[in-house]
């Protein structure tokens, strides 16, 4: 055991890193550190894993007492225990009986918490974005690059068997070569209000969030109280600001903590792009957009576009609405085809015909009526993943359960996990990029030698 002890220490570990290897038969034993809504969906996952695989959730941790005592009666149901309840992160990442730790925080706290929960020796699921500084994303890619920790990004969809599907349908050539990537992602709402209570589709909760948004027109009430929390600690580094529970609860809706739709979407959607074409990096980002809909005081837009160039040479624009909600999409254009996608984000009903390639220069449809469909000649076909629930236009919601599986099998197998901090910095990138194009109102371009983002091409790119 010493000699064994001694080859870890060499390679870099820590001791504590390995204080309890996960052998095949033991209980992964998790944290949760955040106790939001999301975290709702976290604990949900766990318990449905627990079904085929031996892991459970034994301690919690979030500054807000309400939030933890939330989350807490949630973890007795679901695992019939008491989980230990957490203020403070070091003080959850000092035991050796975690394994691993579930981070669903603010936008801006990720990055660093990962880096905590690394440094501390457990595995750790990160929701995304991974960051949205471009020096935090550094750092800690580099830490958890250097470690022996197994490091998931919560882009679920890089699990999902329908997007692995139409990576292959493109690896395999059909469509040619990408031209052009689009999506565009709407909803008809304010979204991102009210976080402060556990969300769900039920006719009830729906009810419930309708009311509480009424009540927020009317007088802005919110159940969290300074005293119940520690306001310096949740900032982590930010600008000090007087206490604001909204800002606290609604961090995405203010440019100092989240960047929006940029990072709660747009990390989804460029991930996909990565995953599909085969890139890291982008090239070139340019921004715009505004706040049309929802004027209640936010900052981020509630409608924006950003157009991104790739090395591999090919366009990909990303668009959401949040005052109109008509038939999101998404649609990777290639020289030889087509590739559909009918619903908005994880939606899976994906179809591919050569439609749009070489031999139709002036386009396809040439009749009227709905829906418009490719002609006969152009094949279309829906894709199919033999063992998967039928594709549909919404997909599976966020709690994708073999997203969070294949981070456990990772953990007991000390390998790479499908969503791996390399794919995390790189869609952190396309998100920081186009927030600070956003911002800025101009062009910004990458350097990969240097890490950098500039002002003006990068000599040798296209």
């Amino acid at each position: 055991m010493k000699q064994a002890g001694g080859a870890m220490l060499v390679a870099g570990m820590s001791a504590r890193s390995y204080a309890r290897i996960v052998g095949a038969n033991d209980r992964i034993r998790l944290g949760q550190l955040g106790c939001g809504s999301r975290s709702h969906g976290h604990i949900h996952m766990v318990k449905v894993a627990s079904q085929t695989t031996p892991v459970e959730t034994i301690a919690i941790c979030d500054l807000w007492s309400l939030a933890r005592d939330r989350r807490a009666a949630q973890v007795k149901e679901a695992f019939n225990l008491d989980p230990k309840q957490y203020k403070y992160s070091e003080e959850m990442l000092s035991r050796n009986d975690i394994d691993g730790v579930m981070i669903a925080t603010g936008d801006f706290q990720h990055a660093k918490l990962c880096a905590e929960v690394v440094r501390a020796g457990k595995d750790c699921y990160v929701e995304k974005p991974f960051a949205n500084v471009l020096s935090e994303a550094k750092e800690t890619r580099d830490l958890v690059k250097a470690s022996k920790q197994v490091v998931q990004m919560g882009t679920q969809h890089r699990s999902e068997p329908y997007n692995l599907a139409v990576r292959d349908v493109i690896r395999s050539g059909r469509i040619g070569q990408i031209v052009h990537i689009e999506q565009e992602w709407n909803v008809n709402e304010e979204r991102w209000r009210f976080v402060d209570m556990d969300t769900g589709n039920s006719p009830e909760m729906e009810q419930d969030r309708n009311l509480q948004w009424k009540q927020w027109l009317l007088d802005r009430q919110s159940k969290l109280r300074e005293e119940d929390t520690d306001w310096k600690r949740w900032l982590l580094g930010k600008p000090d600001r007087p206490f604001d529970p909204h800002v606290y609860l609604e961090f995405r809706l203010y440019k100092d903590y989240s960047s929006g739709i940029f990072d709660q979407w747009m990390s989804h959607g460029s991930d996909l792009v990565h995953l599909w074409a085969d890139e890291l990096y982008p090239e070139s980002v340019m921004a715009t957009g505004g706040v049309y809909a929802w004027k209640d005081g936010r900052q981020n837009a509630d409608t924006c576009v950003a157009a991104v160039t790739y090395p591999k040479g090919f366009l990909y624009t990303y668009k959401t609405i949040f005052g109109n909600s008509f038939r999101s999409f998404s649609r990777i254009q290639g020289r030889d085809g087509t590739i559909a996608n009918y619903g908005g984000e994880g939606a899976s009903l994906f179809t591919v015909s050569s439609e749009g390639g070489r031999d139709e220069y002036g386009g396809s449809v040439k009749r009227s009526g709905l829906p418009i469909t490719a002609p006969p000649n152009d094949q279309e076909e829906i894709i199919h993943v033999e063992g998967a629930r039928p594709p549909d236009t919404r997909g599976p919601d966020d709690d994708s359960i073999v997203h969070l599986t294949n981070w456990l099998d990772a953990m007991r197998q000390r390998k790479e996990p499908n969503a791996n901090v390399d794919h995390g910095f790189a869609h952190s990138l396309v998100c920081i990029m186009a927030a600070q194009s956003y911002w800025g109102g101009k062009r910004l371009y990458w350097n990969p030698q240097t890490e950098e983002i500039v002002d003006a091409p990068v000599a040798g790119q296209a």
